[in-house]
């Protein structure tokens, strides 16, 4: 059973940087596109940057510019580098595989994401 294991996230100003890291318990990037979402409560979540099998790399509108998603296969460790935030970043932020190309696989993992929260 794979597992995804997000952190680094924490209490920032606004203006500052954070990274964080998701751990898979199991070598998947080569299997699934990685992506990270963001939850705010009682809001619907967001995909804030997308990387495919092929190192495609897709942001969203909203932190273009401000983010990088990218990936150390040796450490099986997804990273999410986030500069210039702004007090509207604050949410929980999920490393997320879907979908997962593997009869080995799930069809798609979620971590139990990390809290960001910008002051």
């Amino acid at each position: 059973h794979v597992q995804l294991v997000e952190s680094g996230g924490g209490l920032v100003q606004s203006g500052g940087s954070l990274r964080l890291s998701c751990v898979a318990s199991e070598p998947i990037f080569s299997s699934c596109e990685m992506h990270w979402y963001r939850h705010v409560q009682g809001k619907e979540r967001e995909l804030v940057a997308s990387l495919s099998t092929d190192g495609t790399t897709t942001y969203a509108n909203a932190m273009k510019g401000r983010v990088t998603i990218s990936q150390d296969n040796v450490k099986n460790t997804l990273y999410l580098q986030m500069n210039s935030l702004k007090t509207e970043d604050t949410a929980v932020y999920h490393c997320v595989a879907d979908p997962c190309h593997s009869d080995y696989l799930a069809p798609w993992y979620w971590g139990q994401g990390t809290q960001v929260t910008v002051s």
